[in-house]
């Protein structure tokens, strides 16, 4: 993957149905894009089948149904309220949005619980701190796991070239790195220096992480929802870590050197409060 500048976006109307085949940060969107690799976009009617086959449910229960943007309902409470997904066709963000739904049904529907319930806690005093950390993780969330608390311990305190480039081995053998956020899969498209991930940091046993992609997804998926529908969890930003996303060992052609991750501006040194608020994000089995 090249860089590109920040302010560069993709073409949000052409399609590539290759989008998952080549690039290693969606390699846990892969079997389900092979769905959907027809020459041009897949539509609602596609789209919904794949939400029907997985059975994807909101957490009233409803099976999660595919309307057209626009609503009088907010986003998120016409998700909990209806069981409405509003999906604009033709659009990379939406397609995303839905294949998170499908990669990780029981966290979204757990994620979107707790923003109905925030919303009515806020009850018109503006959007409060825990909307504001949930929507950062639906947006640009991921989740990484690890049995080995001393590489997890290197995220939080913002040692990325210890972690990424001395501990390399240790990393691809002993992490996963799962995306979850729909504009952070976006991104990946079109990758650019200055990408930044927001982390919820998992402790798992070693047998959790050698599992096949679908199991581990559905196992990671299983434990993310408890954790999000945990009021005590996510109520702010900076309970999630920072993460400078090409710096994993694979997501970035030019991460294969020592000197890449030299550049400070882009692998940055963390506040002490922010390694301290990222502290308390992190869950352990």
């Amino acid at each position: 993957m090249q860089h590109r500048g920040a302010s560069y976006t993709p073409d949000m109307d052409q399609w590539n149905s290759t989008f998952a085949a080549d690039r290693l940060p969606l390699l846990l969107l892969r079997e389900v894009a092979a769905k959907i690799s027809g020459e041009d976009w897949p539509d609602h009617v596609a789209l919904q089948r794949l939400l029907d086959d997985a059975d994807v449910r909101v957490s009233s229960g409803r099976p999660l149904r595919l309307v057209p943007a626009g609503g009088k309902a907010s986003y998120e409470r016409r998700v909990f309220e209806s069981a409405e997904l509003e999906c604009r066709e033709r659009n990379w963000h939406d397609l995303f949005n839905v294949l998170a739904w499908l990669a990780f049904p029981l966290s979204k529907a757990a994620l979107n619980a707790r923003h109905h319930a925030a919303w009515k806690t806020d009850a018109g005093a503006g959007r409060g701190a825990v909307r504001d950390a949930l929507t950062l993780f639906d947006e640009s969330g991921l989740v990484v796991l690890s049995a080995r608390q001393d590489l997890l311990q290197l995220i939080r305190d913002f040692r990325w070239k210890p972690l990424f480039w001395e501990r390399r081995d240790a990393v691809i053998s002993d992490m996963h790195f799962l995306p979850f956020g729909h504009a952070l899969y976006e991104k990946m498209l079109s990758p650019y220096r200055g990408m930044t991930g927001h982390a919820l940091l998992l402790k798992v046993d070693v047998e959790t992480l050698a599992l096949p992609m679908t199991e581990l997804l559905s196992r990671v998926d299983g434990k993310l929802a408890e954790l999000l529908a945990d009021p005590q969890a996510l109520q702010t930003t900076r309970q999630l870590a920072p993460l400078p996303v090409l710096g994993v060992p694979g997501w970035c052609s030019d991460n294969v050197r020592a000197d890449y991750y030299d550049d400070t501006g882009y692998f940055r040194a963390g506040r002490s409060s922010r390694r301290a608020a990222s502290n308390s994000g992190t869950k352990t089995e």
